[in-house]
């Protein structure tokens, strides 16, 4: 594990966001920025860091075992370009994606290196584009109630895009990247060490590929809150050469059936149509 504890904010190349001079504005910092921005925000139903935002900020870095000093830098992990579109600021979560992308791209490899002695190059790759593919990010950031925090513009909330997964997968990678600039790289890589080791194991479990059945299963929990249902409908074969079709059924609706070697990757066949057909819906 990297033992780079230092933090780069005190690095003059790796100035946080939020105290970055504005070019724009003859020089001012960016705080002065959100604190000029809060009336306006606050007009349009969004206020930044009133009492009850500061509260379910405090709430989710519990939740999440993670600390900010900076509590705007955290918000601003949140901010949507909608919603600076929508007011005329200039600063929104890109530039934390940005850098969180490359950070996740970072602690990911370094895990696969460690875990996975016996895999190729090839093979380490392979498995890296996965688990760190818009599904698997997406899901994590529900998992983490991400949702739930991010800071939209009126078209985009009304849009459905608290929803979206290519949002939710944005907002993940920003607050890896603020969380590097608040707390260094150590922070980091905990921190998407705790939630991504999982991800590996499964996505080696399922040869390369995504856990659609797991997917799947969030994704209902959160839309509709309730599992989705498995049915075996039909098995031929002698044993050794066995095979099974299995249908899944979510919120009233069927899909399928999958067709596996096993129950197994039958289900996982018959979960991916299913996943892509709510997540297209939601989207």
């Amino acid at each position: 594990m990297p033992t780079n504890t230092s933090n780069p904010s005190k690095n003059n190349s790796l100035t946080p966001e939020l105290n970055r001079p504005d070019r724009k504005t003859g020089g001012d910092s960016i705080l002065g920025t959100l604190g000029t921005a809060k009336k306006v925000l606050s007009l349009k139903g969004g206020p930044l860091l009133d009492p009850g935002r500061k509260k379910l900020l405090a709430a989710f870095q519990k939740a999440a075992n993670i600390h900010f000093r900076d509590q705007k830098l955290l918000n601003l992990a949140f901010m949507h370009r909608s919603l600076s579109n929508e007011t005329g600021l200039r600063i929104n979560n890109e530039r934390l994606e940005f850098l969180g992308d490359a950070i996740l791209g970072a602690v990911t490899a370094t895990l696969l290196y460690g875990h996975l002695a016996d895999k190729v190059e090839g093979e380490l790759a392979k498995i890296k584009s996965v688990v760190v593919s818009e599904g698997i990010l997406s899901n994590v950031a529900r998992q983490l109630q991400i949702d739930n925090l991010l800071l939209l513009g009126k078209g985009e909330e009304n849009s459905g895009g608290r929803q979206k997964d290519a949002l939710l997968a944005d907002a993940l990678e920003a607050l890896i990247g603020a969380l590097y600039l608040d707390s260094g790289y150590k922070a980091a890589f905990n921190f998407v060490s705790l939630w991504m080791d999982q991800e590996i194991i499964r996505v080696r479990d399922n040869n390369y590929h995504q856990d659609y059945k797991s997917l799947l299963q969030e994704l209902s929990q959160h839309l509709f809150h309730s599992y989705p249902s498995y049915h075996l409908i039909k098995r031929s074969g002698p044993d050794h050469a066995r095979l099974f079709w299995i249908e899944v059924t979510v919120n009233g609706k069927t899909f399928g059936p999958g067709m596996g070697k096993n129950k197994k990757s039958a289900e996982q066949e018959a979960a991916k149509p299913a996943y892509e057909y709510f997540s297209a819906e939601k989207a």
